[in-house]
């Protein structure tokens, strides 16, 4: 049996390089190439893939909140996240995700491989450096904050961060500028954030959006 994987990243030299590595295995192959986190939603449902690998910082939609949404809508693909982060905020929001797989760059190559196989199999897998203790104390840890926000209270959020103006977030969603006002606000009290830089701050540790 053929492991049929999907592929999304914006960097084509990452992908071309996975994609030589799957298709020289002789139980897996490509099926689809994706280059943000919409496109790789679209092209799941389109190609059904067993198993996609996702990078974490893509545009349009990082990868986690792609996860998130693949699992929604296909819950019998298996998703694996590639990120340069290995810190507890970022795993424990993929978990959250639904991922069940979390690879990190500096240990990627037939490390991929390797996870393709596991989370096909019905389990899950992290990167060496990611142990099982690590694993069961994020999934005990105390409340996220992002679960404090509705679903476009967190788009906003993201929005925010990334430097769009109320105007611009406002024509995006489809939005009155009102409305994105009260959203910012809402966000912001929740979060007991005071100004926008700490916005961003809070954004960056939480792995919305990705360092430049």
């Amino acid at each position: 049996m053929t492991i049929k994987v999907l592929l999304a990243d914006d960097h084509r030299v990452v992908t071309d390089g996975l994609r030589s590595l799957i298709n020289g295995q002789s139980d897996m192959k490509v099926v689809a190439l994706a280059v943000n986190g919409l496109d790789a939603v679209r092209r799941c449902l389109d190609a059904r893939p067993d198993v996609v690998v996702m990078d974490q910082a893509m545009p349009e939609m990082n990868g986690t909140e792609a996860a998130q949404m693949i699992r929604q809508r296909r819950s019998a693909t298996r998703v694996i996240i590639l990120s340069m982060h290995s810190n507890a905020e970022h795993v424990h929001r993929a978990l959250q995700a639904g991922v069940n797989g979390y690879v990190l760059k500096a240990s990627a190559g037939d490390e991929v491989v390797e996870a393709i196989r596991a989370v096909h199999a019905g389990r899950r897998y992290l990167s060496a450096p990611l142990t099982e203790e690590l694993l069961d104390r994020l999934i005990d840890a105390a409340e996220d904050p992002m679960s404090l926000l509705s679903a476009r209270e967190r788009q906003v959020l993201k929005l925010l961060a990334e430097g769009h103006s109320v105007v611009r977030i406002a024509a995006k969603l489809s939005l009155s500028r009102k409305t994105v006002e009260t959203y910012r606000e809402r966000t912001m009290e929740k979060l007991k954030l005071s100004d926008l830089p700490a916005l961003v701050r809070f954004a960056l540790k939480q792995g919305l959006i990705a360092e430049e």
